[in-house]
């Protein structure tokens, strides 16, 4: 990395550590007006609420960042035009795609760390900050997911059906068990009262079994216990109603395919699926739009070329926003709905960046 290269890149980071600290404080600042009454209100102590607000940082992190960046990269180069630093580089042969390598190299390592937050910091920090919403705010009980109403859950040449799951006693209530051969054909049902988990198989109660004979009918049988084997264990009948961003690329995917194997509408969570990975790399894209924004006018001061900046991050987020509930109705597939955004400013900076650069 040459001399040019390393001045770029650290007033870069200075200036984006400044804006990063004004704009989480500001974040915090509104949220706190917002959210205070509802603390007061519930009687929470003093400490929890400090505690809900130093939990959601790392996700305010992740989500001021691509503003910092952009205001960063305005600010930055507002100061070169004015300083005509930017017309002795030309002089010398160097292109603005040249100058500006060093500053989309490190917004691309930004794209990078925030994804890495999104991906270890930011779902830990975010279950705690949501669970003393549920608990202190809202008084919900904390093992409240551990139930579910109307289970339907289809395992492996088996459907199930269940009128009340309790997870904290691991008792079916009122199951229905469906079990198919390898053409679907239906060959055994289980009507029973109750289903206790016994550790390594389900004791169905006060049932009735239908199962299919040779000649095609079904015989059938009332029982008062029957002891029952099946691969699907407690937790697998188990919904714990967690945010997308309570959980990692991976664990977002594991449970939107457990969602649409059940036979639920895992649109949505496929979707937050793909804007986990399209989000961070606005960054990159951002630093692509600012550098020809803060260029624009040579008359054009840094306050008015950071507003025109602020106005294109309102601009994305509400194409994103807008994208996301078309790709959750099920309008835009999620990959579409998730990267649409991200293409047309990635067109934008590209096409701004070759007419600053003539």
């Amino acid at each position: 990395m040459n001399i040019l290269s390393k001045y770029l890149a650290k007033e870069f980071l200075k200036l984006l550590i400044l804006c990063q600290v004004i704009f989480i404080s500001l974040y915090l600042m509104i949220d706190f007006t917002g959210g205070i009454d509802d603390f007061m209100k519930a009687h929470a102590p003093v400490y929890r609420m400090f505690a809900y607000y130093g939990y959601k940082i790392p996700a305010i992190f992740v989500q001021m960042l691509p503003v910092s960046t952009l205001t960063s990269v305005i600010i930055l180069f507002c100061i070169m035009k004015r300083n005509n630093e930017v017309i002795a580089l030309n002089g010398c042969g160097i292109s603005l795609w040249r100058i500006a390598q060093p500053v989309m190299f490190t917004s691309l390592l930004l794209s990078l760390l925030s994804f890495f937050f999104s991906e270890t910091i930011v779902p830990y920090a975010s279950s705690l900050s949501n669970a003393i919403w549920r608990i202190d705010v809202k008084k919900e009980e904390s093992n409240r997911f551990q139930g579910r109403n109307h289970v339907w859950y289809r395992g492996e040449n088996a459907i199930y059906w269940i009128k009340r799951f309790d997870g904290v006693q691991m008792v079916m209530n009122d199951p229905t068990l469906y079990f198919f051969d390898g053409t679907f054909k239906l060959i055994r049902r289980i009507d029973g009262r109750r289903g206790i988990w016994m550790n390594d198989f389900w004791r169905i109660n006060d049932g009735i079994l239908q199962e299919r004979e040779e000649g095609g009918g079904f015989s059938l049988k009332r029982f008062r216990s029957m002891d029952l084997k099946i691969p699907e264990k407690p937790e697998d009948f188990i919904m714990v109603e967690r945010e997308p961003d309570e959980m990692g690329y991976r664990q977002l995917r594991r449970f939107a395919d457990k969602l649409e194997q059940e036979g639920y509408n895992a649109i949505r969570y496929f979707v937050e699926l793909h804007i986990k990975i399209a989000f961070p790399f606005i960054n990159l894209i951002m630093a692509l739009v600012g550098i020809p924004v803060a260029l624009w006018k040579r008359t054009m001061g840094a306050p008015m070329a950071v507003s025109i900046g602020i106005a294109l991050c309102f601009l994305y987020l509400l194409i994103m926003g807008l994208t996301r509930t078309l790709g959750f109705a099920g309008i835009f597939p999620p990959i579409l709905s998730a990267w649409l955004a991200n293409a047309l400013f990635l067109f934008l900076g590209i096409y701004l960046m070759i007419h600053a650069n003539r």
